[in-house]
């Protein structure tokens, strides 16, 4: 009887992990339980769906359960749901939720991809109508089912990073007055407050009404109560962040990470003979600091499904950390970050030095030239690369690339500055934003 890999979870890092295994094995038995409806969907497209600047949900599926059948022979089971993982017994137990009954799977090798879960602040009527998150697809549908029915004149976005903010800018795109609030002093915590800043003021620009330093107090019909006072709300949308979705695997026996999320080793291996895991729900190491993390990021989890999909398969393949890089457009501004903040660099008791300069997408003179606010950070005594991040318009945001690349391979200031990077006017400036921060970190010094 040939081997079975069970695999938990039918998004990226499941199915990656999934299709790897079977190209390294063709003779695996190969089940991937999943507990909603959709595998391998891009969530990070949910509100460009929403804001109606992509035609609708469909679009975001990259390959159905059916795809994966015929085309993998992968024997893909929605809507059955993981409830409890026997190690000893090498055995799932599973509930089939549209016939309402519990089966058990064994397996001889398992792939744990379950996720992240959605922060739900435990405030009065948290469940109540008209407050929807977005993980899922199937989320989405129910919030544009809801936007379908109803007019929403007044929308609150609960939380200002990534998810928030595109939130509050597709509500606007729709004609709704959007108020989003989060109880940090900025926008984006993934960034210094400085940058922050900057986010804010262009989110109020396009339209928003951002209040920072407030805390939601509670919910209900037609209304969030917050510190600032009431706000009169048609819909809600929860943008509060993730947590690691690994109390099965955690329950289990299977040893914790950072956050509480499962550990892996650089081979995604879990602390368990024969079980991997990969995504939201496993963490990392940072390529600077060296420290465990968890980054809930869908490059990573692709990367990390792969990696564990080609051990699965008998291959062998290694997963050497992140640095973080990230990158979205709202508000009409570009927002980039990679490596260290200032205050994770602190923490991590590396000592800085800064800097910062606002420069041109372009050659100042050509029309068409948009500032770039540009920050990086230089480990003081190495003069290594070890963050950097920007703000700007006019396709800035993907030259983060460049400084995660240059903090990867170890450079250091003087090595970024003798970078031979293109330079046209009407394309780029003949020095990049980042060099020049890296010219005012050096004086700085």
């Amino acid at each position: 009887m040939a081997e079975r890999l069970v695999v938990i979870g039918g998004d990226a890092a499941g199915m990656s992990a999934a299709t790897n295994a079977r190209r390294g094995r063709p003779d695996l038995d190969i089940v991937v339980v999943e507990k909603g409806r959709h595998t391998s969907y891009s969530a990070c497209g949910i509100p460009y769906v929403v804001s109606g600047e992509v035609d609708g949900l469909d679009e975001l599926i990259v390959r159905t359960p059916q795809e994966f059948r015929d085309g993998f022979r992968i024997d893909v089971r929605t809507r059955h749901e993981a409830v409890a993982i026997d190690l000893d017994a090498r055995r799932l137990e599973v509930r089939a939720l549209d016939q309402q009954r519990t089966l058990h799977l064994g397996f001889d090798l398992l792939h744990i991809a379950t996720g992240a879960r959605p922060r739900r602040p435990l405030l009065p009527g948290i469940d109540g109508p008209g407050i929807h998150g977005v993980q899922t697809l199937d989320d989405a549908q129910q919030l544009l089912d809801v936007v379908a029915a109803q007019r929403c004149r007044n929308v609150t976005v609960v939380g200002a990073g990534y998810i928030g903010l595109e939130m509050a800018e597709a509500f606007v795109r729709r004609g709704a007055r959007v108020t989003m609030i989060d109880s940090r002093p900025q926008p984006m915590g993934t960034l210094d407050p400085e940058m922050g800043e900057r986010v804010a003021a262009a989110a109020r620009s396009f339209g928003i009404d951002v209040r920072c330093g407030v805390e939601v107090e509670g919910f209900e019909p037609g209304v969030v109560h917050t510190s600032g006072g009431a706000l009169a709300s048609d819909l809600v949308i929860l943008g509060t962040g993730v947590a690691p979705n690994a109390h099965l695997a955690l329950q289990a026996g299977l040893t914790a990470g950072a956050r509480d999320a499962i550990r892996v080793d650089h081979r995604q291996r879990t602390s368990s003979e024969g079980i991997y895991a990969a995504g939201d729900c496993a963490d990392t190491v940072h390529l600077v600091s060296r420290n465990r993390v968890h980054v809930a990021l869908g490059t990573i989890a692709n990367k990390t499904g792969r990696v564990a999909g080609v051990n699965l398969g008998g291959g062998y393949a290694s997963f050497p950390g992140v640095l973080g890089t990230a990158v979205t457009r709202v508000c009409e501004i570009e927002i980039a970050r990679t490596g260290l903040t200032e205050a994770e660099a602190n923490a991590a008791g590396i000592e800085v030095t800064v800097g910062r300069v606002e420069a041109t997408s372009r050659a100042g003179y050509y029309p068409g030239a948009e500032p770039v606010h540009v920050k990086v950070l230089i480990e003081r005594d190495t003069e290594r690369i070890i963050g950097g991040q920007l703000v700007g318009a006019d396709r800035a945001g993907k030259g983060i690339d460049m400084l995660a690349t240059a903090i990867t391979a170890g450079m250091t200031a003087s090595q970024l500055l003798d970078l031979d990077l293109a330079y046209a006017p009407a394309v780029a400036p003949i020095w990049d934003g980042f060099q020049l921060a890296v010219m005012q970190a050096r004086r700085a010094k």
